[in-house]
């Protein structure tokens, strides 16, 4: 009889099933709102996001349901530059998912993995095992194979989305960086990001004249976008927590390839639904690789096979930029754990 799994291996996996779940719902209602119903303003709905983040912990901390620490003059400080990238990754995804297709969407979004790769090696000073590597560049190259097949490019949206890729990046590895930051934990980092951002957002939008395009809407009549709208609120908030979990239990580079293996298979679902995938065999090629190299990094990630803490051994690659380390920086080798 094979032993039970550890309680650290199952919050792992659970907070992984969590983020896959939440961002292919995510995917979806956004889709709903800023497509199907035509919903000018993904800044606004992006605001809604953050409004919702606030009251639903604010109203937890009171209630003694989380715990974060109270304001004061150092969580600028610890959660800097966090709300920057935060910002940046909300408004770019929002709007990238409202300019292409699903499917499109979701194999551009591998670049992230890479970037992710790259800067957990920089900055959290992480070294991986070679098959991880390996099953990264599988995902990438697949990625590679299907978008350079896209029989509906426009330059300007792939722009978009590979922006966005670099700022979730960035805000994948820092958030796990800051996670370790002493009296914010999950919650205070999603918390203070929102608080500290929300203004800043809402006063663009309304200098923009965004703000008023939204509520100029004619669709607010409607309950049927009412419900879709109130629950892209709610989910922005859901998918937050489950990047931050995700990130807190196993790692930013494990919660970007969670994300790529469910973007595939949104993929998948808008071949048939949708009506907006251009179908190539190349195209459907790049896919399935993405999936497979997906699979293998999730198969050595989860079932114990590789650590991503471990020493490098002859087996294993650095991937590794050189940079001299500040004093305070931790030293060559050392990572940064929660």
């Amino acid at each position: 009889m094979s032993p039970s799994p550890s309680p650290a291996r199952l919050l792992r996996v659970a907070s992984a099933l969590l983020y896959a779940l939440s961002s292919l719902l995510i995917v979806v209602v956004n889709k709903t709102v800023l497509t199907s119903y035509r919903f000018p303003s993904y800044t606004f709905l992006g605001i809604s996001q953050m409004a919702v983040t606030i009251v639903l912990l604010y109203a937890g901390k009171a209630k003694h349901i989380v715990h974060f620490q109270d304001f004061d003059k150092t969580i600028f400080y610890k959660i800097f530059p966090l709300p920057l990238l935060y910002v940046g990754n909300h408004l770019t995804g929002l709007a990238s998912t409202k300019k292409l297709s699903l499917p499109m969407f979701t194999v551009l979004r591998k670049f992230t993995i890479l970037m992710t790769m790259v800067l957990e090696s920089r900055i959290l000073r992480k070294k991986f095992p070679k098959r991880l590597v390996c099953s990264v560049f599988a995902i990438v190259f697949g990625a590679a194979v299907a978008a350079g097949s896209d029989l509906a490019f426009d330059a300007e949206v792939y722009a978009i989305i590979l922006l966005n890729d670099v700022f979730t990046a960035c805000s994948g590895v820092y958030t796990k960086k800051k996670l370790s930051a002493e009296g914010l934990g999950q919650y205070g980092v999603l918390f203070y990001n929102a608080v500290i951002i929300i203004i800043p957002t809402l006063l663009m939008s309304a200098l923009t004249g965004d703000l008023l395009n939204a509520f100029a809407f004619e669709g607010w009549s409607n309950l049927n976008f009412i419900f879709y709208f109130l629950m892209s609120s709610v989910m922005g908030f859901v998918l937050m927590y489950s990047i931050v979990a995700c990130s807190h239990y196993n790692s930013a580079l494990t919660t970007a390839v969670v994300g790529a293996i469910k973007n595939v298979a949104v993929a998948y679902i808008g071949m048939f639904v949708g009506g907006d995938y251009v179908f190539s065999w190349p195209n459907f090629m790049g896919l399935n690789i993405c999936m497979a190299g997906g699979l293998v990094y999730s198969y050595l990630t989860f079932n114990g096979s590789v650590s991503l803490e471990s020493p490098i051994s002859p087996n294993e690659v650095k991937v590794q930029m050189i940079i001299d380390a500040e004093p305070g920086v931790c030293k060559r080798g050392q990572t940064h754990s929660p």
